[in-house]
């Protein structure tokens, strides 16, 4: 928004720079809406000047906002100290992060990290320890006669866009252009029990049998299908049949963990997890605060010695200026009580929104500061345009809603300005 209230519109940096992008960047993104500059908590500047209050956070990534001093501070003083080794050397912001986020996860004694650099390459890695996992599995070697074992993964899920991520994701216009894709993965319908347990009853060594299921993949809200939580009493129905089978439960945290949800991962509050343990979790996006940073970590010894010296790895993975970024990213959360505010402040988004009276907003789902608007009609790329116009950042995760995301640090006055946008959007706009 400008200065004086006015509706923003886009200025000549802007639309100069925008020309300039689309003339050496590959289309992957569409055409970019603003050209950003620079930020300062829950604030960001565009190379105009235009303010706007971010509510999605990079896409819940900026979990300390812009700039934050101590974030800031820490990438500054490693930086200055070593920003990469390989990984034949290890650093001390490595190992502390790590045991670090095994303590957060509450995992058992023996868990081990790995760690990547997005939320793509931390479940690539849970897909081939899974696989690994699946040959130990009776039945599963066809070199003995077998057939390959099987992951499961949920309609509507999304678990990144490499081709191993990509083969358990589910959305067909994504996948199809790159099929055939990693092969012996399946869908079923998240909530639908009666279809996962006829998915590992599909098992047998009959000539229609299949192989056995190495793994089950989750997210606890479906963060691209729109913020649909799947359902605790669904979790922990897939982790009995995970257990009768032998099978693991992976729990994909990329965008609800890190204190997004109000708890350090999704799968600790059991209203949205049943209260269960999963097998392997995967992390990512705001771990680092805005630093490119993702991984995985799998419960218990035994499923950890599955990785032995290169069966994975990443040049990147680990470096100590992400590990840094990490640390005090993590470190700020714990100190400022920021698992309690966005508890709080998911509660007053959601109940401010409700109470804008506002016709075209439907009703509102989500846990924390991982939200959701659903709309009356399906103008969501319409209503997301006219918020931007008027200084406030959302995203249109699907036709008829809004995802809303912001960084943990957001305060009770962010909030009220947000709802105050929000309240004005026309309940008549055109549909998308």
């Amino acid at each position: 928004m400008t200065t004086d209230g006015q509706l923003e519109q886009l200025g000549t940096k802007d639309k100069a720079w925008l020309g300039k992008y689309s003339q050496v960047h590959m289309n992957v993104f569409g055409t970019p809406l603003r050209v950003m500059d620079h930020g300062k908590g829950t604030r960001i500047w565009d190379i105009d000047g235009n303010e706007y209050l971010d509510f999605l956070a990079g896409i819940a990534v900026n979990s300390l906002g812009y700039a934050h001093p101590a974030w800031v501070k820490a990438i500054s003083e490693q930086a200055a100290k070593v920003a990469h080794t390989s990984n034949y050397f290890a650093t001390e912001p490595q190992i502390e992060l790590a045991a670090k986020l095994v303590k957060l996860a509450g995992a058992p004694e023996g868990s081990h990290v790995y760690f990547g650099n997005s939320g793509a390459e931390g479940n690539e890695a849970a897909i081939k320890l899974a696989k690994l996992y699946g040959r130990t599995l009776p039945g599963a070697l066809p070199e003995q006669g077998g057939k390959p074992a099987r992951i499961i993964s949920m309609v509507h899920g999304f678990h990144g866009r490499t081709l191993g991520a990509l083969s358990a994701t589910w959305k067909p216009v994504i996948r199809e252009p790159f099929e055939p894709l990693v092969p012996a993965v399946e869908f079923v319908e998240p909530g639908d029990v009666e279809a996962l347990k006829a998915a590992f009853d599909a098992t047998g060594t009959a000539a229609d049998g299949k192989g056995p299921v190495a793994a089950v993949i989750m997210e606890l809200i479906q963060g691209e299908a729109g913020v649909m939580p799947v359902g605790a009493e669904y979790v922990r129905q897939a982790r009995q049949l995970c257990d009768e089978h032998h099978a693991l439960l992976i729990i994909d945290e990329v965008q609800t963990g890190i204190g997004r949800t109000g708890s350090w991962f999704a799968f600790q509050q059991k209203e949205l997890s049943g209260g269960v343990t999963p097998d392997i979790i995967t992390f990512a996006k705001g771990v680092a605060g805005g630093f490119p940073m993702g991984g995985m970590i799998a419960f218990g010894q035994r499923l950890s010695d599955l990785f032995t010296p290169g069966s994975h790895g990443s040049t990147f993975a680990g470096n100590p200026l992400g590990a840094a970024a990490a640390l005090a990213t993590l470190g700020v959360i714990e100190h400022d009580d920021l698992l309690a505010n966005a508890q709080a402040r998911g509660r007053q988004l959601r109940e401010g929104i409700m109470a804008t009276g506002n016709p075209l907003f439907k009703s509102t789902r989500g846990a924390g500061l991982l939200d959701a608007v659903e709309l009356a009609h399906p103008c969501a790329h319409a209503a997301m345009n006219w918020m931007l116009e008027h200084g406030l950042i959302v995203n249109a995760v699907a036709p008829n809603a809004l995802r809303i995301a912001p960084p943990l640090i957001v305060s009770a006055q962010d909030v009220n300005e947000a709802v105050s946008i929000m309240a004005g959007v026309p309940a008549d706009l055109a549909d998308d």
